[in-house]
Order: structure tokens, then C-alpha cells, then sequence
């Protein structure tokens, strides 16, 4: 049977969690990369945030360029069960039972809705050699390299490496020589854009991280009613996304004040990026934005736990 438009409390998300702000049920969107996890892939130092999140039953979206097979491996450690974006945009994904709608898409994968914007995955892989060959640029990308290689470069174990080349609507790559700028012409004349993350440059489609939070959010607003929305990131492939949201917060990194240019409103994040300021932005957040009486016991450490998901 259908949800109703609009339900007071439906699975997952029980009735505290739809009251907890006067302006809204509050929903935390973040990317993973230098932002929930760190250098070394871990994620201890955000654990007490993760399970007040839980306690408090509010959404965390995971949003990032990782490959599903990446995303559902880091989702399980963590326990969460809430709607992810991979592959920068290249699909949304929402677990069945999660929004009380019905979603208007014929793909069903996983227990999951899947709503895909991104290119075709061998589309992607011909513009790229394509615009090689007219820039003058060398490049190696994901599908060049073999699992050993993958994970000799970022630093991953074998079996992260593995996921990380399940690819579908993003292929990371490396530029050997030649002029990044004659690059990038190169293949958005083709129609096809270029983005930055932590480690290498990526090739997609027109779909952008923003698109499917745009979508998001307006499933959310429409089976909810007005909701919160509180965004982290670190990376110029956040900009996007961190526009849409009610409260920006940017991670310190390399590319941070591009970041905070483009997404004016936004708000640095004390320390050094990742885990731990990640875990102290939004324990910093939730008091901020929860109201005044929710009991301080609802906001307490998890045992600690270690991830090895992959960072590309």
C-alpha cells in the first residue's frame, strides 16, 4: 500500500525526529572525502556525531564520488540506512521504506529507487581518450589501472581498491603530462564536464552532486513539509551541493577557500578537516539547532570503530 502524501512518523524516521526543530525536521548531507573520513580512511574521531545522529533519528545522506559498491560497504560499518548519492551525481539512491512517496522510477536495484542523471559509464571512458587525443594530455584512468595499482596510489586495501573500480557514472583519472586547461576544453566541448576531488580528476555527465539534492530535498519537503538541511563538505565538487543547503559548512583543505568563494555563506569549520572537525561541526550544529529542552543524554559516544572505505 501507497504512503499517504504526508505521514506524521513512517519506518525509519519515528515522530522525535520530525519535531526536533521548530523550522523542520533537520537532514545532514555530507561528502566523505576529507570530510567524514580522513586521510587514513578511519572515522573514530567522528563517532560520538555518528550516533547522535542515530539516537536522535536524523537523516545523514551520504554524498560523494564514490562508487555504490563503496558507499554500500561504508554504510553497513556505520549502520545507516538513509538515501546516498554516488559517483558526484551520477545516481540517487533511496532503501525502500525510507520516504513516504512513490517515486517515479522504473529502477529498482537493491532493495533501493534508483534515480540515475549520470552518462553511461563507457560513454564517459571514449570522451576521455577522445579529448586525450585532442589536447595533447596523457591520462590514466580507474579502468587502466589494476586493483594493486588503485590501491598502491590511494593508499587503500586491496578490497577497498576493488569496489572503487565498480564504476557506472564517473571515471577518475590522472593527468601524466600536458595542459590541464587544454584538457578540460577538450571535454567540455564533447559535453561532458571535468571536476576535481581529493586525489585525482573526474569525467561525468551533466549531473553535478547538487542535482540530486536538489531532488532530495524536494522528496523530503514534499512527504515531510518543511525540513533543515545542513550540509558539510571540502572539496570544489561540494560547491554545488553547499549552495542548496540551509547552513554551509566548509572543511579546512586545500581547496577550502575556493570553496568558501563559491558558496559565499558558508562557514569554515574549525580545525584541520576531516573526522574530527567533521564530529565537532555537527555535535556544533545539533546544538544549534535542536530545541532547547532534548535531553543532553541523547548525545552520547559510541564504541569505536575503524573504516577502510576508499577515498578517490
Amino acid at each position: 500500500m501507497p504512503f499517504p502524501a504526508k505521514t506524521p512518523a513512517f519506518r525509519g524516521y519515528p515522530a522525535k525526529a520530525l519535531c526536533l526543530n521548530y523550522k523542520g525536521m533537520l537532514i545532514f548531507i555530507t561528502d566523505l572525502d576529507g570530510t567524514l573520513l580522513g586521510a587514513d580512511y578511519s572515522y573514530d574521531a567522528a563517532l560520538p556525531a555518528l550516533d547522535a545522529l542515530k539516537r536522535l533519528h536524523i537523516p545523514l545522506v551520504l554524498c560523494t564520488s564514490k562508487t555504490c559498491a563503496e558507499v554500500k560497504a561504508f554504510r553497513r560499518q556505520i549502520g545507516n540506512r538513509d538515501p546516498f548519492i554516488v559517483e558526484n551525481g551520477g545516481a540517487l539512491y533511496i532503501p525502500e521504506g525510507c520516504l513516504p512517496l512513490e517515486l517515479n522510477s522504473p529502477i529498482r536495484r537493491g532493495g533501493c529507487t534508483v534515480i540515475e542523471l549520470g552518462h553511461a559509464y563507457p560513454e564517459l571512458i571514449r570522451s576521455l581518450h577522445q579529448a586525450s587525443n585532442e589536447s595533447g594530455c596523457a591520462v590514466r584512468g580507474f579502468h587502466q589501472m589494476s586493483v594493486e595499482e588503485i590501491s598502491l596510489a590511494c593508499g587503500m586495501t586491496p578490497e577497498a581498491a576493488r569496489l572503487a573500480k565498480i564504476r557506472e557514472y564517473d571515471e577518475p583519472f590522472e593527468i601524466l603530462s600536458g595542459d590541464p586547461r587544454r584538457l578540460i576544453s577538450a571535454i567540455e566541448k564533447l559535453k561532458k564536464r571535468c571536476t576535481r576531488g581529493g586525489r585525482f580528476y573526474h569525467i561525468l555527465g551533466a549531473n553535478d552532486k547538487s542535482h540530486c539534492v536538489n531532488l532530495l530535498i524536494h522528496y523530503y519537503q514534499r512527504a515531510i513539509g518543511p525540513v533543515t538541511t545542513i550540509g558539510l563538505g571540502d572539496g570544489p565538487n561540494d560547491a554545488g551541493f553547499l549552495k542548496l543547503v540551509n547552513v554551509p559548512l566548509v572543511m579546512k583543505s586545500s581547496a577550502s577557500e575556493e570553496v568558501l568563494a563559491a558558496v559565499p555563506h558558508a562557514q569554515l569549520c574549525p580545525g584541520n578537516g576531516g573526522p574530527a572537525s567533521w564530529n565537532a561541526a555537527v555535535l556544533s550544529a545539533l546544538a544549534k539547532h535542536l530545541p532547547a529542552g532534548q535531553p543532553a543524554a541523547e548525545m552520547t559516544d559510541s564504541p569505536s570503530n575503524t573504516s577502510t572505505a576508499a577515498v578517490v
